[in-house]
């Protein structure tokens, strides 16, 4: 999938495509079913199939701290994209430019003129522009001639044995699932399991020296959609003395937070790893959550700290067990 950052290297000559534009935040069922079409469309036409997001998310922009959490980042997205077989992804930093723009003038300079859009899928709720007042209407009114643009029914879904309410498929209603820790219906909706992925560098050391060190994940987001304590399955990629590599995975306990007990001050992923040591430094691991073990808290000493990871892995060790059975 080629990765374009603004339209600097964008121009008249591009090729037309079939696109659609939001924030794809979890790249769940109703984002699926709207990317589907574009690749369904792009074919059918023989045209490039384009995905136009924002970065960062409009939101974090205008609400800052209070913004909803990030269901994935955006090397997340950007791999769950691909995967979907898009051939194109513009992203759009989100400034006060842009923020400014009226959606007249961004129909015109980014979807005609650098893009050449033949045919735009959109949300049914989608809107855009200066103040949001661009909507499907002004979309299709602006585009006869040029290029067409075509609706996406709402996406419905239940939860089934929790709530027989049908309800619409949206990174809202898969972050509510995560915050229930309700991992099975969140992964319904994203299609797969919930995982973080980042890469792991150093920390404080601290589980090194009470005998449960951890790999350290940098989250890239404003706030994770998740915090406590959880089981996961950790996964990287291992290199072979041969030169080839093989994945790696195992059992691992999950610390999703802040760290109060050692006063921290930005969000981490720490993960200790079940059964297993190895040197993970500066390689991609990606964890996949699968059950909540309990809430984070401050201890008062690291000897109460000590004593509450025992019980943690105590418990993921009983969880394994269950899941296995």
């Amino acid at each position: 999938m080629q990765l374009i950052r603004g339209l600097i290297n964008l121009n008249h000559q591009a090729d037309s495509c079939v696109a659609t534009i939001g924030n794809f935040d979890g790249v769940h069922l109703g984002h699926r079913a709207i990317i589907k079409k574009v690749i369904q469309q792009a074919k059918q036409s023989n045209h490039e199939s384009c995905v136009i997001l924002f970065e960062p998310h409009p939101k974090e922009v205008f609400m800052g701290d209070k913004c909803p959490a990030r269901i994935t980042n955006f090397t997340e997205k950007y791999l769950q994209l691909s995967e979907l077989g898009v051939d194109k992804l513009l992203v759009l930093k989100f400034n006060t430019a842009l923020c400014q723009m009226k959606a007249e003038a961004f129909i015109q300079t980014v979807l005609i003129e650098h893009l050449r859009i033949k045919h735009l899928v959109v949300g049914d709720d989608f809107q855009f522009g200066y103040k949001r007042q661009g909507n499907y209407q002004l979309l299709k009114e602006y585009g006869q001639g040029v290029y067409t643009v075509e609706p996406t029914p709402t996406v419905l879904v239940k939860d089934e044995g929790y709530d027989e309410q049908a309800h619409r498929a949206s990174s809202t209603l898969v972050r509510k699932a995560l915050a229930d820790n309700n991992f099975r219906f969140a992964n319904h909706l994203l299609t797969r399991r919930y995982a973080m992925t980042g890469k792991v560098g150093y920390g404080q050391q601290l589980g090194r020296t009470i005998g449960f060190p951890t790999a350290n994940i940098a989250l890239n987001r404003r706030k994770p959609t998740l915090s406590g304590v959880y089981l996961v399955r950790a996964k990287w990629t291992e290199k072979g003395a041969d030169g080839g590599s093989r994945i790696r995975a195992c059992w691992g306990v999950a610390n999703c937070g802040s760290r109060p007990t050692v006063s921290g001050k930005d969000y981490r992923l720490e993960v200790h790893l079940l059964g297993v040591t190895a040197n993970l430094y500066g390689i991609e691991l990606k964890a996949e959550f699968y059950a909540y073990i309990r809430d984070e808290q401050k201890f008062s000493s690291v000897e109460q700290l000590t004593e509450q990871i025992e019980r943690d892995v105590t418990k993921a060790q009983q969880l394994v067990k269950q899941i296995s059975h």
